[in-house]
This record gives C-alpha cells, sequence and structure tokens, in this order.
C-alpha cells in the first residue's frame, strides 16, 4: 500500500491509500478519486516529504502531524460529526434509494420531505443535471477509529 497526498482543482489537500501507483493513475482516470471536502474528480499528486526509513520498533508507525494540523483536523472531524447529527436527526434516510427517491420528491410522486442516502457520483451528477437540489457530503464515522 502506497500514501498519496493529494490535491483538487479547488486546492483541497487530502491523503489516500492505493494499492500501488499505476492503481491511483487508473482510479484518477476513471474519475474514482474525488475531494472529500467538495467532491470535485479533478485531483493530481501534491507535493510530498520522502518516506525515511529511522530506527523505530516493529509495528511503531511516525505520525508526522504538526500541532496545527492536528487542531486544524479535529476541528475538521468535529464539523463533519455536527454535520452527520444534524441530517441524521432531520431527514430520512432511504438508503441506495436515494436517486429514485429525490426524483419522486422533485416531481411530486411522493411528499416532499429532506432525505439522505447513498448515491454514486454518476448518479449524484444526473440528478443535478435534472434540476433536482442534491448536496454530497463526505460523511464522518459515528467513532474515533
Amino acid at each position: 500500500m502506497i500514501v498519496f497526498d493529494l490535491i483538487c482543482t479547488n486546492d483541497h489537500e487530502f491523503e489516500t491509500w492505493f494499492p500501488s501507483s499505476d492503481a491511483f493513475d487508473k482510479q484518477r482516470k476513471a474519475k474514482k478519486v474525488e475531494c472529500p471536502v467538495c467532491g470535485d474528480t479533478s485531483v493530481e499528486k501534491a507535493l510530498m516529504a520522502p518516506s525515511v526509513s529511522g530506527t523505530k520498533k516493529k509495528g511503531e508507525q511516525a505520525v508526522h502531524l504538526s500541532s496545527q494540523a492536528q487542531e486544524q483536523m479535529g476541528q475538521y472531524m468535529s464539523a463533519l460529526k455536527e454535520m452527520r447529527d444534524h441530517v441524521e436527526k432531520n431527514s430520512d434516510y432511504v438508503g441506495d434509494k436515494f436517486p429514485e427517491e429525490a426524483r419522486k420528491i422533485h416531481y411530486g410522486e411522493t411528499e416532499e420531505r429532506s432525505i439522505h442516502g447513498e448515491a454514486s457520483a454518476e448518479e449524484a451528477e444526473e440528478l443535478q443535471e435534472e434540476g433536482i437540489d442534491v448536496q454530497r457530503i463526505p460523511w464522518a464515522p459515528t467513532h474515533d477509529a
């Protein structure tokens, strides 16, 4: 496995793990790598510091985040958790039926209400092309890993 620092066209930086450099290239070309902040699929490798082997003990991993980066990551994760809590409390979960249910609401075939669920990037784009207002949200885990 290899981790890459990536950057989208909106200058959001993030990192993602891939089985190999070739796997990254294939996924990027297929538009399957997207920014967790804005959903942009036009991503490139960002400049990365080289990984240098040291004398760490077996099984020990080095973490090289500055205190400012750690604080920002904590604020980001807290905001994502708050957003998730708000969405879950104020909308109905429709699972993978999201595109179908969103269309029914938009075209007046069922009652208007807030919903959330799963949709692929392609499905979300199709909904937007139909004039259906949808947002892709980076879904933070419900527990600390």
